[in-house]
């Protein structure tokens, strides 16, 4: 791939779910995208991304065990709580991304960078099968209820929650201002 190739690539990602509600993703497709997460930069090899795909009914169980979690952490109101319980439902599928914690304060930091930089690499592997996807924080990163069900570790911390779905729509192309880079030699 060319560097032009991938600009265009990266500069056609969108932030959406306008999509398919009815069409599923399928789970090979979903193991793919995770397979192609992990090759984010990793410093000292600890492979600290944790995946939970969730689709069906358990995209209804997500939204439950955030909203209990949500009332345990006291975060949000009754209205925001919700929401929590439905919101899951918008797409298709759901897959939660965790990152395992790390004893070392610098090395805990880095599984927390390259957990993100792995989403990143899921978010344009999406684009390129022609999903759209929407990177999400989760209500709550120490959800007690959530990494139960995801089956991920109890210290474990949520970084995201992608809504993923066959696109149903374009979305306007947002403006974004130039990078500023300061040249020092």
């Amino acid at each position: 791939m060319r560097l032009d190739e991938f600009a265009d690539l990266a500069r056609s990602r969108r932030t959406h779910m306008l999509v398919d509600k009815e069409r599923q993703v399928p789970a090979d497709l979903i193991d793919e995208l995770c397979e192609i997460g992990t090759w984010a930069p990793n410093h000292k090899r600890t492979w600290p991304w944790r995946f939970a795909h969730v689709t069906g009914d358990a995209r209804s169980r997500l939204g439950q065990a955030f909203a209990a979690d949500m009332v345990d952490a006291v975060v949000g109101d009754e209205s925001k709580r919700s929401k929590t319980l439905t919101k899951y439902e918008r797409t298709p599928s759901i897959l939660v991304v965790a990152c395992e914690p790390h004893d070392h304060p610098t090395f805990h930091d880095e599984n927390r960078d390259t957990v993100a930089a792995a989403v990143q690499n899921i978010l344009l592997a999406a684009t390129a099968a022609g999903l759209a996807s929407f990177w999400s924080t989760p209500p709550v990163a120490i959800s007690p209820r959530t990494l139960e069900l995801c089956g991920f570790g109890p210290h474990d911390r949520i970084v995201a929650v992608i809504y993923l779905g066959w696109p149903s729509a374009e979305v306007e192309t947002p403006i974004r201002p130039p990078a500023a880079v300061n040249h020092i030699s």
